[in-house]
C-alpha cells in the first residue's frame, strides 16, 4: 500500500508539473502570435503607404503627360503658322522681284530714250511762239520758257496717288493734249519731263526715280499708240528740283506733282 501511495503521489506530482508547464507554453505562443500580428500590420501599413505613393506618382505622370500633349499641339500649331508665314513671305518676295525687274526695264527704257536725245541739237526757232496761240487746251497751263513751250499736266489727273501707270482718265487727257500738239507742232522734238513736290511719299524709291517712272509711263503710252516716233520723244525725271510754285501749301505741292510735255524748236529726224 505504501508503494502504491508513492506511485500515486508521483503521478499527481507529474500531473501537477505538466499542468504548471502548459500555461507558460500557451503564453509564449500567444506572445509570438501577437508579434507576428504586429509585424503583419506594419507590413500592411508599409504596403498601403507605397500604394498611395504609387497612385500619387501615377497622377503626377498623367498630369505631365497631359501637359506634354498640350505643348506638342501648341508647337504643331506654331509650326503650321510659321509655314503659312513662310509661304506668304515667299510670295511677297516673288512679287517684289517681279516689280524690281519691271523697274529695271523701265529705267533702261528711260536711259535709252535719254540717249536718243543726245544726238539732237536744240536751236532757237521763233515759229513756236507763232504757233503757241493756236493751241486749244482749255484748263491746261501752257507757257513759253525761253525757246521751248511747256504744257503742264497735273499728276493727280494722270495717275492714282503714288501710282506710275496712267489711269483711263489720264490716258484720255494725254490723247486730247497730244491731238493738239500733233496738229500744231507735229514735227518737233518733244520732251516728257516728270516732277514731284518736296514731300512726296511714293513707295517707289526717291522722288527722282519716281518722276522718271511717271515720265516713262507717258512715253510708253505715246509710242505704243504710234502717235509719235520713238526718236521724236525723250524722257527726263527732275524729282523735286524744279517746282513751279512754293511747296508750302497742299495746293502748291499738288501743282508741283506734274508731267510736262516740252516742245522744242528742233525738228525730229525722219
Amino acid at each position: 500500500m505504501r508503494r502504491d501511495a508513492l506511485v500515486l503521489t508521483l503521478c499527481f506530482a507529474i500531473a501537477a508539473v505538466g499542468c504548471a508547464q502548459n500555461p507558460m507554453a500557451l503564453q509564449a505562443q500567444n506572445s509570438q502570435l501577437q508579434q507576428q500580428q504586429i509585424a503583419a500590420q506594419q507590413r500592411n501599413q508599409e504596403l498601403q503607404s507605397r500604394s498611395q505613393q504609387l497612385d500619387q506618382d501615377n497622377q503626377e505622370l498623367q498630369t505631365v503627360l497631359a501637359q506634354t500633349k498640350q505643348q506638342s499641339r501648341l508647337l504643331e500649331d506654331q509650326l503650321a503658322a510659321l509655314k503659312d508665314q513662310l509661304s506668304s513671305t515667299s510670295a511677297q518676295l516673288a512679287q517684289l522681284k517681279e516689280k524690281s525687274q519691271l523697274s529695271e526695264k523701265q529705267v533702261e527704257a528711260m536711259a535709252q530714250a535719254t540717249r536718243r536725245r543726245s544726238g539732237a541739237i536744240i536751236t532757237a526757232n521763233s515759229s513756236l511762239n507763232r504757233n503757241l496761240s493756236g493751241l486749244r487746251l482749255p484748263g491746261i497751263d501752257v507757257r513759253n520758257d525761253g525757246d521751248v513751250v511747256r504744257i503742264e499736266l497735273a499728276g493727280d489727273k494722270l495717275f492714282s496717288p503714288g501710282g506710275t501707270q496712267l489711269t483711263s482718265t489720264g490716258s484720255m487727257l494725254v490723247d486730247s493734249v497730244v491731238g493738239e500738239i500733233t496738229r500744231t507742232f507735229g514735227d518737233r522734238m518733244i520732251g516728257i519731263e516728270g516732277h514731284t513736290d518736296n514731300e512726296s511719299s511714293t513707295g517707289q524709291g526717291d522722288n527722282l526715280q519716281f518722276s522718271a517712272m511717271r515720265a516713262l509711263a507717258v512715253y510708253q503710252y505715246l509710242t505704243s499708240r504710234r502717235q509719235f516716233a520713238p526718236n521724236q520723244l525723250f524722257t527726263v525725271g527732275h524729282g523735286a528740283n524744279h517746282p513751279v510754285v512754293s511747296n508750302a501749301t497742299p495746293t502748291g505741292r499738288a501743282r508741283n506733282n506734274r508731267v510736262e510735255l516740252v516742245i522744242y524748236p528742233e525738228k525730229a529726224t525722219r
